[in-house]
């Protein structure tokens, strides 16, 4: 009997599989609102037991890239109960990612007035897209003040709130990838001498006390946290402490309450391997649900599931390419390929257009 597909709870929720989708960004919320097509995509997907949404930034501040999501206005919380309406009348359950991009942005796309933050005025290297004038360097950003930090982590306690309103069922704390949260973890984004900065004890507070208010904004069988150790995505190097740091964070974050905690391996696709003991350590020291990703199949899903080396397994791609994935997987019908030259374009091509089994 399949474990992948049979019922599961997460805290108070009744999921009806273990199988997650996860958060994708998709660049289609023009002027950073969620709108009809976006309740479309999601509703097509609406056969997991629960889907992460993209990345949504709590603040004007946290935008970074094009046409991406927030949950900071009236506007944006309306555009998503639409969203959230959909998913659950198809009987699935949906939580919001809060993203913060910190220094992973450029002016160009954020409004007037928004401020490119960080914990240290590190530039990332490389480039991002931009509409208005294609790839652009990244800028040096602003060191965060304590009032900046205080600040940024009543917007995301905020958000949770809004999200609330929308409709959601709880929220995703966006700590990996290198985006805000986890330039406060790492030693070479997070070059702070003052409480926020220098041991792994200082650089967790940030992500700690973000944690802390969104739990207490909205209950802690509602709020996960995403996190990628071993990750190397935007400008994130590896460390000789890492691993070590990673188990602090396990056992600092089970002392939260959390609903779950979400780790990346993206070695699938060319990241470097997420070591099975840091897995091991997640599952050992963290008593909430845990929630694994990257590069799944039916086959290694059922296995981890039933080897108990996680409670849900989380697939993007193949849910990007694949709205009716459960019914594929179930029937062992071919899958469709994703267009990645469509993945962060605006419009419905490589979005909503990609067929069903029965078309």
């Amino acid at each position: 009997m399949s474990i992948l597909f049979s019922p599961t709870g997460l805290g108070p929720l009744s999921l009806r599989n273990h199988l997650v989708m996860a958060p994708m960004t998709r660049s289609r919320a023009t002027g950073n609102v969620p709108n009809e097509l976006m309740a479309e995509y999601y509703e097509q997907r609406s056969t997991a037991g629960l889907i992460i949404t993209e990345g949504t930034s709590p603040s004007p501040n946290g935008l970074g890239y094009p046409r991406i999501p927030g949950v900071f206005s009236c506007a944006q919380t309306e555009g998503w109960k639409a969203v959230t309406g959909v998913v659950h009348g198809n009987g699935a359950k949906i939580f919001l990612q809060l993203m913060h991009c910190g220094r992973i942005a450029h002016p160009l796309n954020v409004p007037g007035g928004a401020r490119i933050l960080a914990p240290s005025a590190v530039a990332a290297s490389g480039e991002m897209y931009t509409d208005n004038d294609g790839m652009q360097p990244y800028p040096v950003p602003e060191e965060m003040s304590e009032e900046d930090i205080k600040a940024t982590i009543e917007e995301y306690a905020q958000s949770a709130r809004s999200a609330f309103v929308a409709g959601f069922d709880g929220v995703e704390l966006h700590g990996a990838n290198g985006y805000l949260i986890e330039q406060f973890i790492r030693p070479n984004t997070n070059l702070r001498t003052d409480g926020y900065g220098g041991a792994i004890e200082n650089r967790a507070r940030f992500m700690l006390e973000t944690v802390e208010a969104m739990t207490d904004a909205i209950g802690r069988d509602r709020v996960g946290i995403r996190l990628s150790p071993f990750g190397v995505f935007n400008d994130m190097p590896l460390y000789e402490a890492m691993e070590a740091e990673y188990g602090y964070l396990a056992q600092e974050l089970d002392k939260t309450g959390l609903a779950y905690i979400h780790l990346v391996d993206h070695s699938s696709m060319g990241a470097p391997v997420v070591p099975d003991s840091i897995k091991k350590t997640f599952r050992s020291e963290f008593r909430g649900a845990l929630i694994l990703s990257g590069g799944y199949d039916v086959e290694r899903a059922e296995n981890d599931l039933a080897a108990g080396k996680c409670d849900l397994v989380a697939v993007g791609r193949p849910f990007l390419a694949n709205p009716d994935l459960v019914e594929r997987w179930k029937t062992g019908a071919l899958l469709n390929q994703p267009d990645m030259s469509t993945a962060y374009s605006p419009g419905p091509k490589g979005y909503t257009d990609y067929p069903m089994l029965e078309e």
